[in-house]
């Protein structure tokens, strides 16, 4: 052992600190880039035809500054902006896409032709990503300062999730036909 060089020890130290750091640096930044943000919105819309959302850089800052006021309490409270907005919250690390998937996983619970949610659900996340009017997206994301939780904040503008209106308009194409008693596919009266 006393026969190594100082200066060889330093060295693998210093790398294997450099490799720990840009390792730790990949993990962190995983799922949360305004790309990942904005691929788990517009699949989404896809889905029900909807056009695609773009990255609003003012509105991250947005989001981001709200988010920065809850890190103390670390509690969900809406920031009652002129934004629509969609706020998540975990007691350990939580992505981007995480979030966006927790709000779109409500879409089980609404029910198109009542345009309402099912009894005792949510489902005014999941609205509010496809809601076709929202075109701009702002996110971001704080770790509480308790170290372990997390909170995202996703803003949208312009807003949704009007009364009486729908997220989106289905096409005579996406409509599902009822069936008669033949399963033509077609009614017949």
């Amino acid at each position: 052992m006393g026969d190594r060089d100082p200066r060889i020890s330093i060295m693998l130290v210093a790398l294997m600190i450099a490799l720990t750091l840009a390792i730790t640096s990949q993990v962190s930044y995983a799922q949360n880039s305004p790309q990942d943000y904005l691929n788990a919105h517009n699949a989404a819309r896809a889905q029900v035809g909807v056009a695609p959302m773009w990255w609003d850089s003012s509105l991250a800052g947005y989001a981001q500054n709200h988010a920065n006021s809850l890190r103390d309490r670390c509690q969900l409270v809406h920031s009652g902006g002129p934004y629509g907005e969609n706020l998540a919250w975990s007691s350990a690390d939580l992505t981007g896409t995480a979030a966006v998937k927790l709000w779109v996983d409500e879409k089980q619970y609404y029910d198109y032709n009542s345009n309402t949610c099912a009894s005792g659900k949510v489902c005014g996340h999941y609205t509010q990503v496809v809601w076709r009017d929202s075109v701009r997206l702002g996110c971001a994301k704080v770790r509480c300062s308790n170290g372990q939780s997390t909170i995202i904040s996703c803003n949208y503008d312009p807003p949704g999730n009007f009364i009486d209106q729908w997220p989106y308009d289905i096409s005579p194409f996406q409509v599902p036909l009822s069936f008669n008693k033949n399963n033509s596919g077609l009614d017949e009266n």
